[in-house]
């Protein structure tokens, strides 16, 4: 049997180094919602045999998925690219837009979904587990994620995350609005006007 992570926080070698088959073990990370996402990483490990690497390719292809063979880093590919434009898109929160001022943004530009959205279709608690697993001290970016993960607003599957849901259809939440402003506050940040364009340069350059 092959021994599969689809964990793109865990390290896959230090998986593999616990095991008595070390050559078995590789990651297959699928993104949510896995049902419709096409992309399915798959992520040698030092060890992986090619045989193991052969097998989960053949796998992906088989659910037709589009599977692409990655190397062992933190995030993988897809979600290593996705840590500046998040990061970015908390910033710009904490500097003076809303996550509806950018998810708008973003999703005129061309993408399914903003960040903030993506935040809650993924689930705010995923992106908090995540953090408690990397150590060290919370970072400022992070705050107002965090501050909704301890207000049991995880996403969707709470009916209240970034935004309010009913259902599946998101609309902006005044909670939300004042809790932003009061983190900005907290970090003594004098908040300002920050038009479109700022918004998809930062968000996209990374």
């Amino acid at each position: 049997a092959i021994l599969a992570s689809n964990t793109s926080t865990l390290d896959i070698d230090e998986i593999a180094s616990v095991t008595k088959r070390p050559q078995d073990v590789i990651g297959t990370h699928f993104f949510s919602p896995a049902n419709v996402m096409k992309l399915l990483e798959n992520v040698r490990g030092k060890a992986s045999s090619k045989e193991t690497i052969a097998t989960v390719m053949e796998l992906g292809k088989k659910i037709r998925k589009v599977p692409v063979l990655a190397g062992n880093c933190f995030g993988f590919i897809g979600n290593r690219m996705l840590h500046g434009y998040t990061r970015e898109a908390a910033e710009l929160l904490l500097e003076g837009a809303m996550p509806w001022d950018v998810d708008r943004v973003i999703y005129n530009f061309g993408l399914p979904m903003g960040p903030f959205q993506m935040s809650d279709l993924a689930g705010i608690d995923v992106g908090w587990r995540v953090r408690q697993g990397k150590g060290g001290p919370p970072e400022k970016h992070n705050r107002i994620a965090d501050r909704l993960y301890e207000m049991g607003r995880y996403g969707q599957k709470t009916g209240a995350g970034y935004y309010k849901y009913d259902g599946r259809n998101a609309s902006p939440d005044p909670e939300v609005e004042k809790l932003v402003i009061e983190t900005s506050k907290e970090f003594g940040i004098t908040r300002r006007k920050i038009d479109d364009e700022e918004i998809l340069y930062r968000c996209m350059l990374p």
